[in-house]
């Protein structure tokens, strides 16, 4: 995928701003910012406006230009580019790894699934996944011993059927000696 690193013109910015924000977002630390719903437009703003900015700043824009274009005040615009805000180091740290050509692998490690309404990083997927795959394993085991001690005890409820027809049928001659008696 190629990326405007200095972008010219609306297109190539805008472009280069969504990249920016979508590969930010789903960086694991994000992604663990953003789990806590209180927090999570706050970030996902920040982010836009970091990513807005910087992807501004590389198409030559100033200041002035970016905060107005993003509607935001001057020292926002200054913070973030500046790296002063957390938002706006995050995405010049995205910005610096896009430079260095590692997009792909970037996205490769911020692969995603959305499960239950909640985003996982694919490594704590494939974790989550290992998991569950060994308690699988362990309720089939745990189902086969069932399956073994069900049997078991329908084999000792039949022994013990037969110790009763044996004791019923000892008492029963007890008790005809007993008559005897």
């Amino acid at each position: 995928m190629e990326v405007p690193l200095n972008p010219v013109g609306r297109e190539e910015i805008h472009r280069l701003e969504s990249i920016l924000l979508f590969a930010t977002l789903f960086m694991p630390e994000v992604i663990e910012l953003i789990k806590d719903p209180a927090e999570r437009l706050t970030w996902v703003d920040s982010l836009a406006v970091a990513a807005g900015a910087i992807a501004r700043e590389k198409a030559g824009m100033t200041t002035g230009e970016i905060a107005e274009e993003l509607g935001r005040t001057e020292a926002t615009i200054r913070k973030h580019l500046k790296g002063e805000t957390k938002a706006g180091q995050l995405v010049r740290e995205t910005y610096e790894l896009i430079k260095q050509g590692k997009l792909d692998e970037l996205v490769r490690n911020v692969e995603v699934l959305a499960k239950g309404g909640q985003l996982v990083a694919m490594e704590e997927y494939e974790k989550l996944n290992r998991e569950k795959e060994e308690l699988e394993a362990k309720v089939k085991e745990l189902e086969e011993k069932v399956k073994t001690l069900e049997a078991e005890n329908r084999e000792l409820k039949l022994k013990l059927e037969n110790v009763k027809k044996i004791l019923d049928e000892a008492l029963s001659r007890i008790k005809e000696i007993e008559k005897f008696l």
